[in-house]
């Protein structure tokens, strides 16, 4: 009685491509010599690579279906080989070995295979191999002052190789990581997206990393959850006070007083205009103004004696 090589991978003449080679892996780990010591395993070891043979090359599965085993041992006449057909006699080359190595590649098909199935027996001890993780992958995610102020959303597309539906074929494909930036976020916060770097069939894909990195702003400098405002002033001003306008990153004009004597390292702080807090936005650093003190170039003989007269 001739093979039923559908029978024989326990799927049906319907079966794709894709159902193919998952039946013949489920069952060639099931039935391999290495791990089945059962009567009869070696002979259902070598149906299996006989009937994937066949069945996962076109041309011979296409005589298969139209005309048997029968047909594709004995072969049949040329004119039905112009339709995709097998026309030379079809002979297995006897080595199920071959083929099991072919299909999961190596000298040995068990060295790098993981498997949720039951594990892989060798002589009464149990070998599994524990798949591991990729070195995560890390990028930078520039912010702009406004961004870490008011929060956003910032959608980033990434290309990464998936794995098909086959199980053992992969492609790349585009993937939108989408990153809600919190207000008060600061330089070095990292946002972690687990496992969406590649994909293969022996790892865990990496993890991946976007680490905040503030661009430069045209008038402030942060530092921690504080503002920084260099005003530049004139000697005159440092010495007979005056007014600081400022335009805030939420579009106010706040106008700030300075009646001190300003000095090189003077500092004015103005309290809760500086960045929201990461941990409770409603709460807000402060705003501290710095000065660039402007001193003349020269002085006439008259103003370095009035100088000296108001100073005495």
């Amino acid at each position: 009685m001739g093979s039923d090589y559908y029978e024989t991978l326990e799927i049906n003449q319907n079966a794709t491509d894709a159902d193919i080679k998952k039946a013949y892996r489920r069952l060639a780990l099931k039935f391999h010599p290495r791990r089945n010591r059962e009567t009869g395993s070696s002979k259902k070891f070598s149906q299996l690579g006989e009937a994937y043979d066949v069945l996962s090359e076109p041309r011979k599965k296409a005589t298969y279906d139209k005309f048997g085993e029968e047909g594709l041992k004995a072969g049949i006449p040329p004119e039905f080989g112009s339709s995709g057909a097998w026309s030379s006699k079809y002979v297995y080359h006897g080595n199920p070995d071959k083929t099991f190595k072919e299909f999961f590649g190596g000298d040995n098909p068990f060295a790098d295979f993981y498997t949720n199935d039951a594990p892989l027996k060798f002589g009464g001890l149990q070998s599994v191999m524990v798949k591991t993780q990729d070195s995560h992958i890390e990028r930078d995610l520039h912010l702009s002052l406004d961004d870490l102020f008011h929060g956003c959303t910032k959608k980033i597309k990434i290309s990464r190789r998936v794995m098909n539906d086959d199980g053992f074929t992969s492609s790349i494909k585009d993937k939108i990581l989408t990153i809600d930036v919190k207000p008060g976020w600061t330089e070095g916060t990292r946002i972690i997206f687990p496992k969406e770097g590649d994909q293969g069939p022996n790892n865990i894909p990496a993890d991946i990393v976007f680490v905040v990195r503030q661009k430069s702003h045209r008038l402030f400098e942060k530092q921690h959850n504080d503002l920084i405002y260099k005003a530049q002033i004139t000697l005159e001003m440092a010495l007979t006070g005056f007014s600081v306008d400022v335009e805030t990153l939420d579009g106010r004009l706040i106008s700030i007083p300075i009646n001190d004597i300003v000095h090189p390292a003077y500092k004015k702080v103005v309290t809760g205009e500086g960045m929201p807090l990461s941990q409770d936005p409603s709460q807000r650093g402060n705003l501290i103004v710095t000065f660039d003190i402007q001193f003349p170039e020269k002085l006439s003989t008259e103003r370095k004696h009035l100088i000296k007269q108001a100073l005495a």
